[in-house]
């Protein structure tokens, strides 16, 4: 009896610790299958950039990899599905890749894309460097939109092109930089601090793509190392206060960076790269290129889209309070216009999106977007096309009539289209990834 008891004793908390963990195991199922299902009714089945595959046959269940993603617990973007990892919330990856290197048996590959959605990727080795010998690109260019990201790309890809340089000689540069957003930025940085001869060009001004969003936009990003500065400690910070802050960097560290200089055309010359310039031209042994994804902004192609109501981005909403607006677009460029607008005294936005969702919008402007339509400051068009621009009116058309509503001003935010062209100008590959790395 007494040997039972004893017996009991140890069995009885090991039973409550199994309960528990049965039991936890199964609220995980039910959380996770319940976003994957809300997702799939939205038709929100697609990652915008870098995200994950999960081999079940290879996972062992272990929940590493939901562990260790950042956008725990605000975003749940990877669940546990049958006691298998699984990403339940694609739209919600923003390509950390964290989860990858937190998977104890390899059971994950990040890749672009999807077998239904292919994305145009330059052939960028796993050091930066293009298939042409010392070209290298690093940031949105490459896939990597997300700031955080951007920047430790540009931080990695300086440090790599430091390595293939061996003795300099005098006229030719160490290494010409494309583009002063946050991966040219801090790879300008790690040039400084390895003392390298460098320069670093920029078309438009100071933090590239992320100069050109709206104001008081929230930008997503997290603690990041700055090579000369150190660590920033944003999490979430706006365009403005995050501009001011690489403004005041530049100041202190006596960045010089040669703004509204756009490169026109880059040759190889023997053992390095002429680039002419609207400025003249600059020779270098190696070129990085952080140029971003947007290149040329996509354009609807209809009459009337040369009227100068017609713009692609948003600067200041205030400019449009009390007009009738049209934003055309489905990612969060065209959300995050749309909603800021609509917040402006005597404003009638609506927003134009061709597809059933809007399945490339972060969870947090998606939320906006609902708050502002109960609000009945906006309104939504899905499955709609713009037909024609007018000086006054616009028709949109939608899969059971053509309407023509009043309108003062027409802002596109349709992406952008990848400089293909000049990449296999200077012989860079693209290929488009339909769920492959």
């Amino acid at each position: 009896m007494q040997d039972l008891i004893a017996l009991a004793i140890y069995v009885a908390p090991l039973a409550l610790i199994w309960l528990w963990y049965v039991r936890k195991r199964q609220a995980q199922h039910r959380s996770s299958v319940a976003v994957l299902e809300e997702n799939r009714e939205a038709g929100l089945t697609d990652s915008p950039s870098l995200h994950p595959v999960v081999d079940a046959v290879t996972c062992i269940g272990c929940g590493s990899c939901v562990a260790a993603c950042p956008e725990m617990p605000a975003h749940q973007v990877l669940g546990m599905v049958r006691r298998k990892a699984k990403l339940v919330s694609p739209s919600d990856c923003i390509g950390h890749g964290a989860c990858a290197a937190a998977c104890p048996v390899n059971a994950i590959t990040l890749v672009f894309g999807s077998a239904q959605r292919g994305i145009d990727i330059p052939n960028v080795k796993p050091n930066f460097e293009t298939n042409v010998h010392g070209i290298f690109i690093a940031g949105e260019l490459g896939g990597m939109g997300l700031i955080r990201n951007a920047i430790e790309q540009g931080r990695q890809a300086m440090e790599n092109i430091a390595k293939t340089l061996g003795r300099g000689r005098s006229g030719v540069r160490d290494v010409l930089i494309v583009g002063a957003g946050p991966a040219g930025f801090a790879a300008a940085l790690a040039a400084m601090e390895r003392k390298l001869d460098f320069a670093i060009i920029e078309q438009d001004s100071l933090g590239g793509t992320v100069f050109t969003f709206p104001r008081r936009k929230l930008v997503m990003t997290a603690p990041v190392t700055l090579p000369i500065v150190g660590k920033m400690k944003f999490k979430e910070t706006t365009k403005e206060e995050l501009l001011q802050f690489w403004q005041s960097v530049e100041r202190t560290t006596g960045l010089k960076v040669s703004y509204e200089e756009r490169l026109e055309k880059l040759v190889s010359h023997g053992d390095h790269f002429v680039a002419e310039t609207t400025k003249g031209r600059h020779l270098a042994r190696t070129v990085l290129l952080t140029i971003g994804r947007r290149g040329t902004p996509r354009k609807l192609g209809v009459p009337g889209e040369e009227l100068p109501k017609v713009t692609y981005r948003l600067v200041d909403p205030a400019q449009y309070a009390g007009m009738h607006v049209l934003v055309v677009g489905g990612g969060d460029s065209a959300i995050e216009s749309a909603v800021t607008i609509a917040e402006e005294q005597r404003t009638t936005v609506t927003l134009s999106h061709r597809s059933e969702s809007f399945s490339r919008g972060k969870r947090k402007n998606r939320q906006r977007l609902e708050e502002a339509q109960k609000a009945g400051r906006l309104r939504v068009m899905l499955q709609s096309k713009v037909r024609k621009i007018e000086a006054t009116h616009v028709e949109i058309a939608t899969p059971t009539e053509t309407m023509r509503i009043e309108n003062d001003a027409v802002i596109v935010n349709a992406g952008g289209v990848l400089p293909t062209e000049f990449l296999k100008s200077i012989g860079i590959e693209v290929q488009t990834k339909f769920g492959t790395r």
